[in-house]
């Protein structure tokens, strides 16, 4: 009886092409949109993930102030950090597989003929293990030009394209405001991190260096610390914030005047965040596939009474109730799950291409493709129900005295 049902379906679609297409389109839009809303979400999230690994392994950002966000040194008052800060927690954190205390400031950068403004970061070569930076050409700072101040300086891959396109720079000579310093490397590219920040747009040189040319003073903006496992990222936490309330002298009950943020709390902080605006774009285009099924619900209606004669015609020659529910419930339910199917194949090609336009990573998710085929074949059997029980209810006679 089923295969009998399927074959007089697919009989009538063939029939009515047009008809039939205009019918499930309501279908193929809602689980298009539904798929592509969901795989781009899913996109952006993963980017976001990304961007905030890219910031380094199990990283700890600790800064002044109690904001946990905004420009470094943006403390409202609260003293900066010493390198012998950076030393406490070095020796007395235990754990730990690189600290790197951080000093920032942008400047215009002069190369010949090429200018170009930049954040100037000064930093040790704890800098480079901490953050993941690897070097695409050069090399990284002795151990005497970070105790001396040394006028040597290591390009992001940004600034380099910038300055010096394809050529190499290594031994050239860069101006820094009013100081010249020596390229020794260049970085290899990370891209954005997060917040849309351009983390290959940098200038990274030693921190006495910044610190006596640019700043004029020996403080400390950020100091970046990287755990050698994940689950003791939360124990190096509490004994960096008790370390720095002793010497920072904070009283029990007093608000400390520094933050420690891990890096994981940005990434779940922005995840949520994208979650949440996937699934309220999932729920609003889910919106079509009621309005898809109610187009089905009304077309079979229409298609019950253009057919009444020939059910009634087959009802009277023995044919049962239950196999013409059957057949017009068949009909329903082979629209829906060929409007999922074409859906589900636009919505890859959209979801292929938009992912290349926005940048963000594509992966085909399974679930959420089955899911919204059954759900689409589901409206069918829910909206093609009441017509098909319409057509099994129908007095033959009744029927075949129909015009």
């Amino acid at each position: 009886m089923f295969w009998n049902s399927l074959l007089l379906a697919m009989r009538e679609i063939r029939r009515n092409l047009l008809r039939s297409f205009l019918t499930i389109l309501g279908i193929v839009i809602g689980v298009s949109a539904v798929i592509t809303m969901v795989t781009l979400g899913n996109g952006a999230t993963q980017s976001v993930k990304d961007q905030v690994s890219s910031l380094g392994s199990n990283l700890l950002q600790i800064r002044t102030g109690q904001r946990m966000m905004g420009p470094p040194g943006g403390g409202g008052g609260a003293p900066a950090f010493k390198l012998e800060d950076v030393e406490a927690i070095r020796h007395n954190v235990s754990g730990l597989s690189g600290v790197a205390p951080q000093v920032s400031r942008t400047a215009t950068v002069v190369s010949m003929a090429n200018n170009w403004s930049t954040s100037v970061t000064g930093s040790t070569n704890d800098f480079f293990t901490v953050g993941n930076w690897k070097l695409a050409s050069g090399r990284s700072f002795t151990e005497q030009e970070e105790q001396v101040g040394a006028s040597v300086c290591i390009l992001g891959a940004t600034l380099y394209k910038q300055l010096y396109g394809t050529q190499d720079s290594l031994g050239e000579m860069l101006r820094v405001k009013n100081f010249s310093c020596e390229v020794i490397g260049v970085l290899a590219a990370k891209g954005q991190a997060a917040m849309g920040r351009d983390q290959d747009d940098t200038l990274v040189m030693p921190l006495r260096t910044v610190q006596r040319r640019l700043t004029g003073n020996q403080d400390i903006s950020t100091i970046q610390v990287s755990v050698q496992n994940e689950s003791d990222i939360t124990s190096a936490q509490e004994q960096i914030v008790q370390l720095l309330r002793e010497r920072r002298r904070i009283n029990e009950g007093m608000d400390d005047n520094f933050n420690v943020m891990d890096t994981r709390q940005l990434a779940d902080t922005l995840s949520s965040t994208t979650k949440i605006m996937t699934t309220l774009l999932g729920a609003v285009a889910s919106v079509s596939l009621l309005v898809g099924g109610i187009g089905i619900m009304n077309i079979m209606l229409v298609s019950v009474t253009e057919r009444t004669r020939e059910i009634g015609i087959r009802l009277a020659i023995g044919a049962l109730e239950r196999e013409v529910l059957m057949q017009f419930l068949t009909e329903a339910v082979m629209l829906s799950a060929l409007g999922g199917l074409i859906g589900i194949i636009l919505a890859t090609l959209a979801s292929y291409f938009l992912s290349g336009l926005m940048q963000v990573p594509y992966t085909f998710n399974a679930p959420i493709n089955l899911g919204s085929f059954f759900f689409s074949a589901g409206i069918g059997v829910l909206f093609g129900y009441m017509p098909a029980k319409r057509a099994a209810r129908l007095d033959p006679i009744q029927a075949l005295r129909h015009e």
